[in-house]
């Protein structure tokens, strides 16, 4: 009943914040975005963004302002600390009952929405002279996050989308990368900043981060998803689909008068009954990412059909509903990712056979279907492979099978560590990036250990991603070796233990021998015969003389 009053507290304030806003009721004169100031027909750019800030720091002391990092073409991305008070350091949270939630915009800067709202959502925070969140929850936010895509600008990017009519960004970033593709390789400065200045530094509960849609024509203007990887804690994964995100649909449905549906696109545009599918599982998309690091994310995807005015309120409204949900059930959310990591940590340090890492998943329909309210589709096939789909006049309402339940096809036991040659210092360099604990051996040593000798190694024809991304097949055989001292070592038993396994797993769909980094010591530069993945799994629990190796 008491949180019932809380939450019905809530979205009544924040409904009475956004009638003000609206009503222009404020301290002084009232400060608006671009999209706001241009009737929602253009969107900000970098030093629209950075005045904004500014302009909000001489309005309000609730807010201090960090660097998240320097893009690729020299601008400095910034990070928003919101609090009351803001914490100077992560450290003021270790005897804080609040939590942390990150919200992130603009990843791909073509997809503005998030930018707009999440600017506008900071404002009526600052400058409201009460708000609920802050006795639960400190808030960070990232705006602008592709700031270099952000500032190419073009009435040629996005065609598909209605508005904003001035044009936006581009989807990759000063690299040519798509950072929505970076969660494990960590290649880019943005993506290693959000690792190193908020996951590592302020190890927020949540990440929202927001997005705008590219594909099946329906009414609702957000949708949604939650990390899919199967590798993640499933406790996690269940709670999100089954509890957190039914309560925040509905809550932004009645509180807020916007329509959501789950993330996804029709299997089939030719028969939609077939059902509804979101994007991959692979944890290189940042929210599957999370998912696999214990914590908990959100994928917004607005939705680029409805019109731009639309697409910014409604996930201003989404992010609002999830601030509600998030500040009501800290204490829970607290105590999910604490046990996750606990049931985590004990595995890896115990493995049994029943602990295993998964290789290979395939998908079926969750228990409850989802309704799209759509349309009736004509599809004629494209001159490439995707077909043209466009809408008919007729509504349709479809209730569909909903294809996120991701399940093991073939795993193997999650070792107890893994060993590897102290020359692959890359490999050691980009697991403490992640913020994995990689320990060095003091003394030599002898053990029983899984090897993998690679048969075949195939890198695809075209690049994604600046990479010939390989596969691999081959078997492992149980050996003894001697392990000299200096030998690198990653342990399991680590809050980060699934990450590890899916960077040095040899068969691991998204690993570091996908991504090349293991090319130099596997392609048959002196020999015919065939190569042995230089990672060693430690199958059992052994004690061994060791030391931290320091992040630099």
């Amino acid at each position: 009943m008491k949180k019932q009053k809380v939450l019905k507290f809530l979205c009544l304030f924040t409904v009475l914040i956004l009638v003000f806003t609206t009503l222009g009721i404020s301290a002084g004169k009232k400060l608006l975005t671009v999209a706001e100031s241009s009737n929602f027909t253009a969107t900000s750019m970098y030093k629209d963004v950075m005045v904004f800030i500014r302009t909000l720091q001489k309005k309000s002391n609730l807010m201090r302002v960090e660097t998240l990092c320097t893009s690729p073409e020299g601008r400095k991305i910034p990070l928003l600390v919101i609090g009351n008070p803001p914490p100077p350091s992560p450290k003021a949270l270790i005897y804080d009952p609040r939590v942390v939630v990150y919200i992130q915009a603009n990843i791909h800067a073509g997809e503005v929405e998030g930018k707009e709202a999440s600017l506008m959502l900071l404002r009526d925070m600052l400058t409201a002279k009460t708000y609920p969140y802050f006795d639960n929850l400190v808030i960070l936010i990232a705006p602008i996050f592709n700031a270099d895509g952000n500032e190419k600008i073009s009435l040629q990017n996005r065609r598909n989308q209605d508005g904003p009519e001035k044009g936006v960004g581009i989807r990759y970033n000063g690299q040519n990368l798509d950072l929505n593709r970076d969660g494990m390789k960590l290649e880019s400065p943005e993506v290693q900043g959000l690792v190193r200045n908020v996951l590592n530094r302020w190890d927020p509960v949540l990440l929202v981060d927001c997005h705008t849609t590219n594909g099946s024509y329906h009414i609702e203007p957000v949708t949604y998803a939650w990390p899919l990887n199967p590798n993640g804690d499933p406790s996690i994964i269940s709670y999100m689909h089954e509890k957190m995100m039914p309560a925040i649909q509905k809550n932004l449905k009645e509180t807020y008068g916007t329509l959501s549906i789950p993330y996804g696109n029709f299997i089939d545009f030719k028969n939609p009954e077939k059902g509804w599918r979101p994007a991959g599982p692979q944890p290189r998309y940042l929210t599957n990412y999370i998912g696999l690091r214990n914590r908990l994310a959100i994928l917004n995807e607005n939705y680029a059909h409805a019109d731009y005015k639309t697409r910014v309120l409604g996930c201003y409204n989404f992010l609002a509903s999830i601030l509600d949900y998030c500040s009501i059930h800290k204490d829970e959310i607290k105590h999910l990712i604490k046990e996750a990591d606990r049931a985590l940590i004990r595995s890896g340090l115990t493995p049994h056979e029943t602990d295993t890492f998964i290789l290979e998943y395939d998908v079926r329909p969750l228990k409850d279907p989802v309704t799209v309210i759509g349309w009736e589709m004509e599809v004629e096939q494209g001159e490439n492979r995707y077909p043209r789909v466009k809408r008919t006049d007729k509504k349709r309402t479809y209730t569909l099978p909903y294809y996120a339940d991701y399940f093991s096809k073939k795993s193997t036991r999650l070792p107890f560590g893994y060993l590897f040659p102290a020359v692959n210092k890359n490999i050691a360099g980009k697991l403490i990036q992640h913020g994995i604990v990689v320990e060095q051996l003091l003394e030599p040593v002898s053990l029983e250990v899984e090897t993998f000798r690679v048969k075949e190694i195939k890198g695809v024809a075209r690049l994604y991603q600046g990479h010939r991304m390989n596969s691999v097949k081959g078997e492992y055989s149980t050996e003894t070796r001697e392990f000299p001292s200096g030998t690198l070592f990653v342990g399991t038993g680590q809050a980060l233990g699934k990450v590890a396994a899916y960077l040095m797993e040899a068969e691991s769909d998204d690993g570091l021998l996908v991504w090349n980094y293991f090319d130099k010591y596997l392609v048959s530069q002196w020999s015919r015969t065939s190569q042995t993945f230089p990672v060693h799994r430690v199958l059992e629990p052994v004690n061994l003389v060791k030391d931290m190796i320091r992040p630099e």
